[in-house]
C-alpha cells in the first residue's frame, strides 16, 4: 500500500526553514529555541529519518508545550510514527491531538491518519478482520465529519476497498463451509455478501454459490430466483454461465420469484425487474 505523501502531511503546516540536524534519537535535555527544534525535525522528516524526527517533534512539545509549534509537532509526531510503521503509536498520537485540539484547522488530517493507520494493517482474508472493521469505521468518521475535504475523497475510495475485503472474508468462510457440505452455514455467509456488501466484486460469485447450495438442498424455487438476479445483473459473467449450466442440467430456467428473500433484499429501493 502507498504511504501518505509528505506533501499531504504538511498541508497547512508551514515549516520555519531548515536547520542543522541531530544525529541520534536520544536527546539530552538542553533548552533549545522552538524554531530550531521544529526545523531540525522537519529536516529529518524530509530525509526519511522517521525515528529521529519523532523524537525531535516530541521534544518541541516537551520543551515548549504552550507554543503554537507544540500543536503542530504533536500531529507531525503521529505522522512520523505512521511512516515508520508504528501504527499503534501513530493512532494514539493522532487521537491525543484530536482530544486536545478538536477545533484545530488540521484536525481532519488527524482523523484521516487514524483511519489510514488501521487501513495499512489490514491482513489477508484468512485472518481475523477486526482491524478491517476499525479501518472502515475510522475512515467513515472522516467522511461524516469532513465530507468535502481531500481526505474524505480518499477515505471513500478506501472504504470501498475495505468493504470488498470484508466481503472476501465472508466468501472465504462460505466456501469453507460449502466444501464441508455444511450448506446452511455456507448460505448464511453468501447471503451476508448479498445483503451487506452488494456493491463489491464478490457478489456474482456469491449469487452463483447460493444457486449451487440451493440446488444441493433441493430448494429449486430459491435457486431459480437467485439465478434470475445473477443473470439480469451479470449476464455475461462466468458465474452466471456456470449457474445457467447447472439450471439446464435440471431442466430449470432462471425466473423471477417475488416471494424469494433475494427479491426483497436486492436493491430494495429500486427493483431490478
Amino acid at each position: 500500500m502507498i504511504k501518505i505523501t509528505l506533501r499531504a502531511a504538511l498541508v497547512g503546516i508551514v515549516a520555519l526553514g531548515l536547520a542543522a540536524c541531530a544525529n541520534t534519537t536520544e536527546i539530552e535535555y538542553v533548552e533549545t529555541p522552538v524554531e530550531d527544534l521544529y526545523n531540525d525535525a522537519v529536516d529529518m522528516l524530509e530525509q526519511g529519518r522517521w525515528a529521529d524526527a519523532t523524537v525531535r517533534f516530541d521534544e518541541v512539545e516537551r520543551q515548549h508545550p504552550y507554543s503554537v509549534w507544540a500543536r503542530r509537532a504533536m500531529l507531525m509526531s503521529a505522522f512520523t510514527h505512521y511512516q515508520n510503521n508504528e501504527y499503534d503509536e501513530g493512532i494514539l498520537a493522532a487521537q491525543r491531538f484530536i482530544s486536545l485540539h478538536p477545533g484545530h484547522r488540521d484536525v481532519a488530517y488527524a482523523y484521516y491518519l487514524v483511519g489510514i493507520s488501521y487501513y495499512e494493517q489490514i491482513r489477508d482474508v484468512g485472518r481475523d478482520q477486526g482491524v478491517t472493521q476499525q479501518a472502515m469505521a475510522s475512515l467513515g468518521e472522516v467522511v461524516r465529519r469532513f465530507p468535502n475535504s481531500e481526505y474524505a475523497r480518499d477515505s471513500r475510495l478506501k472504504i470501498d476497498l475495505t468493504r470488498d475485503h470484508l466481503a472476501g472474508k465472508e466468501m472465504d468462510v462460505g466456501r469453507w463451509y460449502q466444501g464441508r457440505e455444511e450448506l446452511n452455514a455456507a448460505i448464511n455467509r453468501f447471503r451476508t455478501v448479498i445483503s451487506d456488501f452488494q456493491t463489491t466484486s464478490h457478489v456474482p460469485e456469491a449469487l452463483h454459490r447460493l444457486v449451487e447450495c440451493y440446488l444441493a438442498l433441493g430448494l429449486e424455487s430459491e435457486a431459480v430466483a437467485t439465478a434470475a438476479v445473477l443473470g439480469y445483473n451479470y449476464p455475461g459473467d462466468r458465474w452466471y454461465l456456470d449457474s445457467y449450466r447447472l439450471m439446464q442440467a435440471r431442466d430449470l430456467e432462471p425466473e423471477e420469484r417475488p416471494d424469494s428473500w433475494i427479491y426483497r433484499v436486492w436493491n430494495p429501493i429500486e427493483r431490478i425487474f
